[in-house]
């Protein structure tokens, strides 16, 4: 019996059945999840710790991922959008939603229906929100201050003046200001330090208002980055949120693909599109079910690509108890993968090679693709059969 099988209940019996045979699947741990934002919120000190949960809360499902944290202590969320703060509502009911995509003509009902808190990053939505509130009420609001990203919010100097603007408009009373690291994940950057500086003044001018600047990278730089609220993203499903540090956060999601066909193949022989991996000795290569369409993107190629001529190493499975790379170019639906020093008898088709998870660190397949464990996360496609593990 698996680890897997062992968490289900009675009820889960009929999704097992499913998940056992799918092509492609992914285990979502909501134990993983919840641990991680109280390790989180413990990092954070005096600070409270939000939890965000922004592209469906980074592909591991908002709903499912809403209810793990709100259990778990977290009353602040963070969402992208308005209709990702619609939908999230009926799961955390006495939380407060921030919408770091603020608010636009024609969202004002959903909004205001669903209790939302629009954060207000440009001249244009502050012009917008307080003419909505003139005429409709008053409703909570929180101001983005673009402190050196050179991405949303106002500018250090127009948020110091509309602070002590004495024509500011009543209707605009935030209950958040925020801004936002751009090399947190890299302790050293004097950056940090530069937009620390500016933030500070900006907290400081809206005395009596809350303030948060760091997100999971900023948690990692210690108390003075803190301030009143935390917005932890990535570190709460399992990423890496510093770079070349050991990463201290439990996996939340393990992705696998089953095998469809074992086939061997002689020395000299070439494997995938452009021919470009040439088989060193009689091989047997794993075909699995995934591909670029599910998000195992082309990057991951053992040859045949940019990464892989720049001398970088391709990325790898796992499989009862063994590392298999990918062997070629990772096509649309499928992938080969190197099984040769796999005994015969351990591995056959029906068997599923991990993909990233417990043995195969997310970040790490990343880096094989030139990228980060976001994009991973958040580029799954459809095609995964997905199991949701509850809270012990």
């Amino acid at each position: 019996m698996t680890d897997f099988e062992d968490m289900l209940s009675e009820d889960d019996s009929a999704l097992a059945s499913s998940f056992d045979h799918a092509p492609l699947r992914l285990t979502v741990d909501l134990g993983a999840m919840a641990d991680n934002w109280r390790d989180m919120a413990k990092r954070s000190g005096k600070a409270r710790a939000a939890a965000v949960v922004k592209a469906d809360a980074y592909g591991l499902g908002i709903e499912d991922a809403g209810q793990t944290f709100y259990r778990a202590g977290a009353r602040d969320f963070f969402v992208a959008t308005v209709s990702e703060g619609v939908t999230l509502r009926p799961y955390v009911p006495q939380a407060r939603i921030f919408v770091l995509s603020g608010v636009w003509p024609g969202q004002e009902a959903d909004v205001i229906g669903s209790d939302l808190v629009p954060v207000l990053a440009s001249e244009e939505q502050l012009s917008h929100w307080t003419a909505v509130c003139a005429q409709g009420g008053e409703h909570p609001c929180a101001l983005q201050v673009d402190t050196g990203f050179n991405r949303l919010g106002l500018t250090v100097d127009d948020a110091l003046y509309l602070a002590d603007d004495p024509c500011r408009p009543a209707s605009f009373d935030p209950v958040l200001v925020l801004s936002h690291l751009a090399c947190g994940d890299t302790p050293s950057a004097a950056m940090n330090r530069v937009q620390l500086e500016s933030f500070q003044k900006v907290a400081a001018a809206y005395e009596g208002v809350e303030s948060s600047l760091s997100a999971s990278a900023g948690i990692f730089l210690g108390p003075e980055y803190h301030f009143d609220l935390t917005r932890p993203g990535i570190a709460l499903y399992g990423g890496e949120a510093v770079n070349d540090a050991p990463n201290p956060m439990r996996p939340v999601a393990t992705a696998e693909a089953r095998i469809v066909m074992i086939r061997e193949a002689g020395e000299g022989q070439t494997v995938s599109y452009g021919g470009t991996y040439q088989l060193k000795r009689a091989s047997r290569l794993a075909i699995a079910a995934v591909g670029y369409a599910d998000g195992y993107q082309r990057s991951l190629s053992g040859s045949g690509i940019p990464l892989r001529e720049m001398g970088r190493g391709g990325a790898y499975g796992f499989v009862n108890g063994h590392k298999v790379p990918v062997a070629g170019r990772v096509t649309m639906d499928l992938t080969i993968f190197d099984v040769t020093d796999v005994p015969a008898n351990a591995v056959r088709a029906g068997d599923y090679i991990e993909l990233f998870g417990r043995n195969v660190p997310l970040d790490e397949v990343a880096r094989s693709a030139g990228t980060i464990g976001y994009e991973l996360l958040t580029s799954m496609g459809l095609r995964y059969e997905r199991l949701v593990l509850e809270q012990a």
